[in-house]
This record gives C-alpha cells, structure tokens and sequence, in this order.
C-alpha cells in the first residue's frame, strides 16, 4: 500500500474532545486499508472496496474531513 496509493482521507470521531483520527489508504485497484495514527499507524480495517470502507467507518460514526490527499497531487 506504501508506494501504490491513490488517495487518502482523514476521518474523525467528533464526539470526542479532541476528536479521534483515523487515516484511510485507498490503492490504485481500490483496496483500502484504515490506519489508527494513535496506534502507531495500525492497520485496523482492510478491505477492497471505498464504499465498504466508507460504510465500516459511517458505522462507528467517523466522519470525513472534507477533501482527499491524492498520491498525484504529491
């Protein structure tokens, strides 16, 4: 995932204070992974589709920070 990155979302729980991060990796054949930033960058959730991800993380209600890191914008 490291070097075949597409783009990157931060996602935060902000019912928390400070809110909680989570950082969301999308490759270029769109598996995802979600990264724990508190844990070292964890890999806590994998999966292979950005609608699954995005579910997984609505469900613990996460929300996203609007825009996305693009690994072509970098």
């Amino acid at each position: 995932m490291k070097n075949n990155w597409e783009f990157a979302e931060v996602w935060i729980d902000a019912m928390l204070s400070p809110p909680y991060v989570l950082l969301l990796l999308v490759d270029r054949e769109g598996k995802c992974c979600v990264y724990d930033p508190a844990e070292g960058y964890k890999v806590i959730f994998t999966c292979s589709s950005y609608e699954e991800a995005q579910l997984w993380l609505l469900e613990d209600e996460y929300e996203p920070i609007e825009g996305r890191i693009c690994a072509s914008e970098v």
